[in-house]
């Protein structure tokens, strides 16, 4: 284990080279170690380990998750795997998949930091690009406002359209090219949440109107109310941009980058130093919008379907 909290440790050095935003405390390897002991104790979890002249050179740890989300389900996080040759990856999944397998999880994911030999050495076991974890300094000038929109806090008379605009991601999602089979709430359920969540201090939301109508909505928190960024993958003192959706008849008007641009200068207003959000790389709008708006990528999510 503590060799493999080491390994980490340099992985995370060389990766906060390019991400200053990462959390600097895992570049120590006590830290580190905490980490990996995590993904050890993790329920379930199972793995391989790679020794060379006896010396720990990589090792790969997976756990499944409950959520019927994901399938029969196995998942490398963060600090799941590190490796001194990206190429041995490829040994140490030939060597850990086939239990996986064997026992049904044929549905697996991996938290890749965005190191271009790794991601390769993980195409190469027939793993694709799905989802995208990105970070951006808070601005450090106020933003202009923006064009032709009008941007404010959201207000309980605005529930109806805010309920409305949370169904528009998920159906959104659902479409060609992302197809995702994430559950889609009925109008009413999505209005009982809003009345019940809409004076919730601990988020801000925002709507971008047109002509006097909300087109579009947006919710920044803190990151530490979201459970998809943790450990290595989570900055110190940052926002979350969590949730951001525009009617599909007003797309084109520039909702989207208002509204992101409302969550990043609320962050820097409250004193968050960077910004953090998410999106499904096969989401052509979110894909594009967010880059446009100074996100950088820090971990790409990897997924391979065995069978098919």
């Amino acid at each position: 284990m503590a060799a493999a909290a080491s390994l980490l440790a340099q992985r995370h050095r060389e990766h906060r080279k390019r991400h200053p935003l990462l959390p600097a405390d895992y570049e120590d390897e006590r830290l580190a170690l905490v980490e990996v002991t995590a993904a050890w104790e993790s329920e379930g979890a199972s793995g391989a380990v790679m020794v060379e002249g006896g010396e720990v050179t990589g090792y790969l740890l997976a756990a499944p998750k409950p959520s019927a989300v994901w399938g029969p389900n196995i998942w490398v996080e963060a600090a799941g795997h590190t490796v001194r040759e990206p190429e041995h990856i490829r040994d140490l999944y030939g060597a850990a998949a086939e239990q996986w397998v064997d026992d049904g999880r044929i549905a697996h994911y991996v938290l890749v930091p965005d190191d271009a030999e790794l991601i390769d050495a993980w195409f190469r076991l027939a793993f694709g690009s799905q989802h995208a974890h990105a970070v951006r300094p808070v601005p450090d000038t106020p933003l202009p406002p923006a064009r032709d929109l009008v941007v404010r806090r959201a207000a309980r008379a605005d529930i109806p359209v805010l309920a409305e605009l949370d169904l528009v991601l998920p159906q959104h999602q659902g479409l060609s090219p992302v197809f995702s089979s994430g559950e889609i709430p009925t109008l009413e359920e999505a209005v009982a949440d809003w009345e019940e969540s809409i004076d919730d201090q601990d988020y801000a939301t925002f709507v971008a109107e047109y002509n006097g109508q909300v087109i579009g909505s947006a919710v920044g928190c803190s990151l530490d109310k979201s459970s998809a960024h943790n450990g290595l993958a989570k900055p110190d003192n940052a926002g979350f941009l969590g949730f951001a959706a525009v009617l599909p008849s007003a797309r084109g008007l520039g909702a989207g980058r208002a509204l992101g641009e409302a969550v990043l200068q609320w962050s820097a207003d409250t004193g968050y130093t960077s910004v953090v959000t998410d999106w499904r790389v096969t989401n052509l709008l979110s894909s594009r919008a967010w880059p446009r708006l100074g996100f950088r990528q820090t971990f790409h999510r990897l997924h391979r379907l065995i069978g098919h």
